[in-house]
């Protein structure tokens, strides 16, 4: 275990950091979600106070993780089957037309490759819940996407979700950390993420051949793809798992 002096502040406040720019983890098809760009492309300025950046007394001025959360409006009971999609495109529709933000959700914490496994998802996700309640608001959402659940990719996430371990926590380690760290696992998001593309598209996102209709495991995927070779598409559509953080 790396022992690291982290300096966590908002993109707002440290607004020359290559945030954008950290070798990640993140499987190319992850990168495609057009919903995405609701955020990301006005997350330096708009959403500045709501990105979190880290670096390490033995770096300073090398960012070796971030944390995104994006505020958004929502009039429901129970939270939302389009969860990671929902929050961004609740969070443009609230920041362009109105009603005013009630609730914040996390978006990422993405750690730098070389430092996975050494324990500052932890510490950010601590930061993001610190910095949701200076923003003033009461509860941390997150549509948690369980880092193992790509082994078992037709594996129903409800299933997955639901198993813990003989001391009672959860069996996903990532859904582990949420719990730890105050939050509740609330509800399955069924259809959180939703990334489209043509066959073409989906060969150089994967390196697969995609030749045939049917589902088609793609690795780190956390359930099939569903092809249609006679239409030229393939479409992925991720579950994640809701947690909520009470922060008062």
């Amino acid at each position: 275990m790396i022992r690291m002096t982290l300096r966590i502040t908002t993109l707002a406040e440290r607004p020359e950091l290559g945030v954008w720019d950290m070798a990640n983890s993140w499987p190319a098809f992850m990168m495609n979600d057009p919903i995405a760009d609701l955020f990301y492309e006005v997350a330096g300025t708009v959403h500045a106070d709501h990105v979190l950046v880290a670096d390490d007394d033995a770096e300073p001025g090398k960012v070796v993780a971030r944390g995104c959360m994006m505020p958004f409006f929502f009039d429901g009971t129970e939270l939302p089957d389009d969860g990671w999609d929902g929050v961004l495109r609740r969070g443009w529709l609230a920041r362009e037309r109105g009603p005013r933000p009630n609730m914040i959700s996390a978006l990422e914490i993405t750690i730098r490759r070389d430092l996975l496994g050494h324990g500052l998802s932890p510490r950010m996700l601590r930061a993001m819940r610190e910095q949701a309640a200076r923003l003033g608001f009461t509860e941390l959402l997150a549509p948690v996407r369980p880092n193992l659940k790509h082994l078992e990719p037709h594996t129903p996430m409800s299933e997955y979700a639901s198993r813990t371990r003989p001391d009672g926590l959860p069996h996903d380690a990532w859904l582990r950390v949420h719990v730890r760290a105050g939050g509740k696992i609330v509800r399955v998001a069924p259809r959180s993420m939703v990334v489209p593309g043509t066959l073409a598209e989906w060969r150089g996102w994967t390196g697969l051949p995609f030749d045939r209709s049917g589902t088609v495991e793609v690795p780190g995927a956390l359930s099939p793809v569903h092809v249609v070779v006679e239409q030229d598409y393939a479409v992925y559509v991720e579950p994640n798992v809701w947690v909520s953080h009470p922060l008062s």
